[in-house]
């Protein structure tokens, strides 16, 4: 089977995954498992320290990716809900992501599907990769850091949500008998909540439900509105400029960027597969701190997870391709963003050129930050020696200018494109007496009901952009 072939497959699989989540996509409005999701994502509350939300390290302004230009400028890893914990990679957008089909392995195009970056989140739990990712941050004592399960089920059943958890799975969880005590053992590190089964069976089906809930919501017109120039463009109501056009061109052709990042009608510019891109360790992560630490990606996962050599040793290094869609969205400019599994990238116009150069610059004497490394004309070794992907980029042979009108190209690929206004149609000329009088009345301005010689302007209605409510926290790594 041809690896294109395969991809069609996929994204066919894919393609269904998505269908049980849109029955709102024609009416453009959230369902109520929708709206579910959409407020667990939001509340701070389902956090340790009650501080800490999925929003504020998946930020819709900047296509559900890490929000804060600082963090992303240095370390890229994000705090969690206990101060000083950091996790080891930057957050992957939650976008454009519940189309992955459960972990598999193809016998063309290698591992496909899962989530995370490693894939950890194979959606053999729930049937979806993203519910399966949903539910790991709760109890990651670097993330949101609940002690329990039951924990993440309890502030739920206690929140007041514009829709119930009752109203979406017909459950009423306050049948749940809590234990005195819960509100303390849910704000402790380490605590445990003791329930009776029959409790315990209901919390974790809660649970469960809780995370396709935010699947739901990822899932949504909301989140993913396919709403770029691109997409303006394959429905003929824009037109790329000539430096986008030509980006397009080499990004489907020289570059070979579409052979992991298919283009087209409703594309989602990945094919959900992992690759070492030989991209170096960020020495201002903090996860990085540590000199032994290496991150092994999908094929540490596998080994985890109790694999054969055979299986995981091929796949040390490699990391999930992800969605180029909002690969640019930033809320204003001067906004950094991070690229990359560890952020080691702080543009768009770095990583292309390191995907063009790799193979090419000189190999940069010590663990060199980004900017350190363009102003030295080198690069870093790789976080990862092995299976680095030496075949479809490294030593591309594009040009200067090359590089530039890809950049202009992944530029076309954020949501909320507005077209420009079109200049106001001057009214038609039409043959008119030597002497006009005009139709005023003694004070010059036109009578009720009579037509007015005055051309009238239409103003461009503003659409503004909803705040965020993230913490604003000071970055604790190693920024310098």
């Amino acid at each position: 089977m041809s690896r294109r072939r395969s991809l069609f497959i996929a994204a066919g699989a894919a393609g269904l995954l998505m269908l049980t989540f849109t029955v709102a996509w024609a009416a453009g409005t959230l369902s109520p498992k929708e709206q579910l999701g959409k407020a667990i994502f939001f509340d701070q509350n389902l956090s340790l320290n009650r501080n800490l939300a999925c929003a504020s390290c998946h930020g819709a302004a900047v296509g559900f990716t890490g929000p804060d230009s600082l963090i992303n400028l240095h370390g890229a890893v994000y705090e969690g809900s206990i101060a000083g914990a950091f996790g080891d990679r930057k957050p992957p957008s939650s976008a454009y992501t519940t189309m992955s089909p459960i972990l598999n392995l193809d016998a063309t195009m290698g591992w496909v599907g899962g989530n995370f970056w490693d894939g950890r989140a194979t959606g053999a739990k729930l049937g979806i990769p993203a519910a399966d990712q949903a539910q790991g941050p709760f109890l990651n004592p670097k993330e949101q850091a609940l002690p329990d399960s039951a924990c993440v089920v309890y502030r739920v059943s206690v929140a007041s949500y514009p829709v119930s958890y009752k109203a979406v799975w017909g459950t009423d969880l306050g049948s749940v008998t809590w234990p005195a005590g819960i509100d303390a053992a849910c704000s402790t590190e380490g605590a445990t909540v003791t329930l009776s089964d029959p409790d315990r069976a209901t919390a974790n089906t809660a649970y469960d439900r809780i995370a396709l809930s935010i699947a739901a919501y990822e899932a949504s017109a909301e989140v993913n509105t396919f709403s770029s120039k691109y997409d303006a463009t394959t429905k003929g109501k824009a037109k790329l400029t000539a430096l986008e056009q030509r980006g397009l061109t080499l990004f489907e052709g020289k570059a070979g960027c579409a052979a992991c990042h298919p283009a087209g009608k409703m594309a989602l510019f990945t094919d959900f597969t992992y690759d070492n891109l030989g991209i170096p360790q960020n020495p201002e992560n903090p996860a990085g701190v540590a000199p032994t630490y290496v991150d092994y990606g999908l094929g540490g996962y596998l080994k985890g997870a109790g694999k054969l050599a055979a299986v995981y040793e091929p796949e040390m290094g490699k990391v999930k391709v992800p969605t180029l869609r909002n690969v640019d969205l930033q809320p204003s400019a001067g906004f950094v963003k991070a690229y990359g599994a560890n952020g080691y990238f702080k543009s768009l116009e770095a990583i292309v050129h390191f995907y063009n150069t790799r193979d090419v610059l000189a190999p940069c004497p010590g663990p060199y930050t980004e900017a350190e490394a363009l102003k030295a004309n080198c690069w870093p070794a790789p976080e990862v020696a092995a299976n680095v992907n030496t075949v479809q980029l490294g030593n591309l042979g594009l040009s200067p200018s090359d590089e530039a009108a890809i950049v202009a190209y992944l530029k076309t690929l954020s949501d909320g494109y507005q077209p420009p206004a079109a200049a106001p149609t001057p009214p038609a000329r039409t043959a008119t007496p030597s002497v006009v009088l005009p139709n005023t009345d003694t004070a010059g301005v036109p009578p009720q009901g009579g037509s007015s010689p005055w051309l009238l302007v239409l103003l461009a209605s503003v659409v503004g952009s909803l705040a965020l409510g993230f913490r604003a926290r000071a970055y604790r790594g190693r920024a310098h």
